[in-house]
């Protein structure tokens, strides 16, 4: 199979799909890997790097999707939505796409991806069980975002993390406070514990609640029902809920000099949990890093890619957080692909995955998006309202979106 990797187009996103260890290891399985010159150059893989891996370069974009059978992408169309619409032109039936592409929010991909007839796989859609977690991208990325979330709230704040005892004095260590314990929070809370802050972390599962325990973390003690869980993520809640969860939240906040806020639900809007009165409660210098930016934010006043100001707090709405750390981002990104293009050639009878694809296999089915020109992916037909069954002709896909 011939593998195309093409130069990521979405602004300011530095990480490439697949890195020159990874193509050597796709290579030596007999794979043929072809690369638009300069997709890696941003992450620190330079060209001459994936030629010496044995890759091929080009410097058009049209030809890697000519003459690949496959297209491996970070961000595909859905997740790429300033550009991503420009690499239509080049799709044909007979290729598979696999890549970010937002499925559970915007239709665009999969509507154009069974438009066009193609193969195409979204990432966000791996099952969080124990077989798919090798492959699981939103957790090896969100890991990352854990960790780079509280060295910006570190360089942000006015006061250094640790304590420290010095012969002028003692300086206390900061409080962190960590709202949801996903992957994410519990990097930040690990991260914040080994700058020497003392951590408070907060959750609605009880199962999370132990993971904070286990990382040194005190638990912040609401009395709140859990909602329970759907694919591995905190489901949504009421707004009434919401209110009592910000009402309890207030004096934790208050008292901390960082909160860091990672709560999120796939599909919907980011949970409110810090409004602007508790903002005003605390102390000045403070801040507060909402990597929920992109989804509306957990903090009211978070502004997506933008520092706010109130009262001397200082409220960070960082978007695209992976791709600050791009080396390593890609690493990671490439070696869950590996592991799941693996996955589908053990799972495939045919080795360009045109026919023979296994969808009793749960990892599989659950993470296909669209193929012969149908939107083949449960919950995102649901979502959507897409016609359950029937092969869908671009203008019945526009009808039921």
């Amino acid at each position: 199979m011939l593998i195309g990797i093409p130069k990521e187009t979405y602004p300011g996103e530095k990480r490439v799909a697949l890195t020159p260890k990874v193509c050597a290891q796709l290579i030596k399985l007999g794979h043929q890997v072809l690369l638009e010159g300069g997709a890696g150059e941003s992450a620190g893989f330079s060209d001459p790097l994936y030629v010496a891996a044995g890759v091929s370069v080009t410097h058009k974009r049209r030809e890697v999707f000519e003459r690949c059978d496959l297209i491996v992408q970070v961000r595909g169309l859905g997740a790429n939505p300033a550009r991503g619409s420009q690499d239509l032109e080049f799709l044909r039936p007979d290729h598979t796409l696999i890549g970010l592409a937002d499925p559970l929010t915007v239709s665009v991909a999969a509507e154009s991806y069974a438009s066009a007839g193609v193969t195409s796989f979204a990432l966000e859609l791996i099952p969080r069980t124990t077989k798919a977690q090798s492959m699981d991208v939103l957790s090896s990325q969100a890991t990352l975002v854990g960790y780079y979330s509280v060295i910006q709230a570190a360089t942000a704040l006015n006061k250094i993390f640790p304590m420290l005892m010095t012969a002028a004095g003692t300086v206390k260590a900061v409080k962190v406070l960590v709202l949801g314990a996903g992957v994410a929070g519990l990097q930040a809370i690990a991260t914040s514990k080994r700058l020497g802050a003392i951590v408070h972390g907060y959750d609605l599962r009880p199962a999370a609640m132990e993971q904070i325990q286990s990382l040194g973390a005190k638990v912040v003690p609401l009395e709140i029902e859990n909602p329970g869980e759907s694919g591995g993520y905190a489901k949504a809640v009421t707004e009434d809920v919401q209110e009592r969860q910000r009402a309890q939240l207030a004096k934790f906040v208050s008292e901390s000099d960082v909160v860091v806020c990672t709560a999120a639900v796939p599909g919907k809007r980011a949970p409110l949990l810090i409004s602007a009165e508790m903002v005003r409660g605390m102390k000045h210098g403070s801040v507060i890093v909402d990597l929920a930016a992109e989804t509306g934010g957990n903090c009211e006043l978070t502004q997506a890619g933008e520092t706010v100001q109130l009262g001397g707090v200082s409220i960070l709405g960082p978007l695209n957080v992976p791709s600050e750390v791009p080396f390593h981002a890609s690493e990671l990104f490439a070696q869950n692909i590996f592991n799941f293009l693996t996955h589908l050639f053990q799972h495939t009878k045919d080795q360009n995955l045109r026919e023979g694809l296994n969808l009793q296999d749960d990892i599989i089915s659950k993470t296909l998006l669209t193929r012969d020109y149908q939107v083949t992916n449960a919950q995102v037909r649901e979502t959507f309202g897409f016609v359950d069954s029937a092969i869908l002709s671009p203008s019945q896909l526009v009808a039921n979106i």
